[in-house]
């Protein structure tokens, strides 16, 4: 054994494994994992909630440790989600389902986004239970972070309607265990543009979407110039300013026919403080004041319907919070960290709830064929849980 794994400990690696066994890629149910900790906790005498979608094939669950008074108010939310990317076309060592430890790292899908952090949390219930806590610690665990934070809203609502109130959250998504202060938010639109078919020959008599849909999309990509130059900018993001693209486009049937349809999308990542409708406004005001009324002067049954798929909140944490104190107090780290990718922090935060995101491994390997995380990360993510322990506890 080497002294990387000598700095994880074997009950983090163990549970670690678990979940990385257990298929959640978003495509299917996450219910085995979710109903395996439910009955962990249970068995613990910890009592789990599960929220579910609207087909009840995946869940949420929230499961609070309380305070050795009973208390289930306040403390401190560790928050995950269940699901994981597809492996589809990647080219992996070793199964990825099947985890594995070589030179030092765990190996698998999830092992660093994020089954890492929630395996080290739930390595801890036994501390938890045995620490004699002040304040409750709570576990949060979502369906379909990955297809665009969907279960994380539906959570934060049962708890509202349950009248459950953290006093602050930790997200852990793999940020080396560096407290991460903000990120960008994300809005996904589609964009459906109805023409008219026509022989090619007879291009007037027919509505060419594709070329309707060029006209949307070179607006989009004007407002994306204007928001570089103009700004507003933050130098702490790797690309500091908001941005938008069209990342992809379908149209048309054939070379010698007018299409009478084509639908892209649109990717929107704007800056924490900056109005995300504002963009959306602008497309829509666009589409609404001059391409419909130039399609329906070639016929009247011309459309652009344009449609919000997925929109995540930007998110920034406040530096005065007492989560954002205490992870900084814990993870010695006090330099302001901001990344591109989006989570579920700044659903957290617009729910009331003070967040900050710290967990273990590299963004840079989340996703990737040979997914893992470096036993040193799992092993300073779960030392780092077991200071939030402490400072919750009546010992603390």
């Amino acid at each position: 054994m080497t002294i990387a794994d000598q700095a994880c400990p074997q009950a983090a690696l163990t549970w670690t494994k678990r979940l990385i066994a257990i298929d959640t890629t978003s495509r299917h149910s996450n219910l085995g994992l979710i109903e395996l900790v439910r009955d962990t906790l249970k068995n613990s005498g910890v009592g789990a909630h599960l929220s579910y979608n609207r087909e009840r094939n995946k869940a949420n669950l929230f499961a609070t440790v309380p305070a050795t008074d009973g208390s289930v108010q306040g403390g401190i939310v560790l928050s995950g989600h269940s699901d994981v990317v597809p492996v589809d076309g990647q080219d992996w060592t070793s199964d990825p389902f099947k985890p594995e430890v070589r030179g030092g790292r765990l190996y698998g899908r999830g092992s660093c986004d994020m089954k890492g952090y929630i395996g080290a949390a739930l390595s801890l219930l036994p501390d938890m239970l045995a620490a004699g806590l002040r304040k409750p610690i709570h576990f949060a665990l979502s369906y379909d972070e990955e297809v665009g934070c969907l279960g994380a809203p539906v959570m934060l609502a049962d708890l509202v309607e349950r009248g459950v109130r953290p006093d602050g959250c930790i997200v852990g998504e793999p940020s080396s265990m560096r407290p991460i202060m903000a990120h960008k938010g994300v809005h996904i639109w589609r964009c459906k543009v109805h023409g008219r078919a026509a022989h090619s020959s007879l291009a007037p008599q027919g509505v060419n979407a594709i070329e309707y849909a060029a006209r949307i999309i070179a607006h989009i990509r004007a407002e994306a110039d204007a928001m570089q130059a103009a700004g507003p900018a933050d130098p702490a993001f790797d690309v500091p300013f908001s941005t938008a693209q069209v990342c992809l486009i379908q149209g048309g049937i054939a070379v010698n026919t007018v299409p009478a349809f084509c639908q892209f999308h649109v990717d929107h990542r704007n800056l924490p403080g900056v109005d995300a409708a504002r963009f959306g406004d602008s497309v829509r005001g666009h589409i609404q004041g001059t391409v419909l009324p130039q399609m329906r002067a070639e016929h009247p049954d011309a459309d652009v319907a344009l449609e919000s798929l997925a929109h995540v909140p930007a998110f920034e944490a406040s530096e005065d919070a007492a989560v954002t104190q205490m992870v900084r107090r814990l993870a010695g780290v006090h330099e302001v960290h901001k990344v591109a990718y989006a989570s579920e922090a700044g659903q957290f935060e617009a729910a009331g709830i003070p967040t900050i995101i710290c967990g273990p491994g590299d963004i840079v390997q989340a996703h990737a064929a040979d997914e893992y995380v470096s036993l040193e990360q799992l092993g300073r993510c779960h030392r780092f849980l077991s200071g939030v322990i402490r400072e919750l506890s009546a010992a603390g």
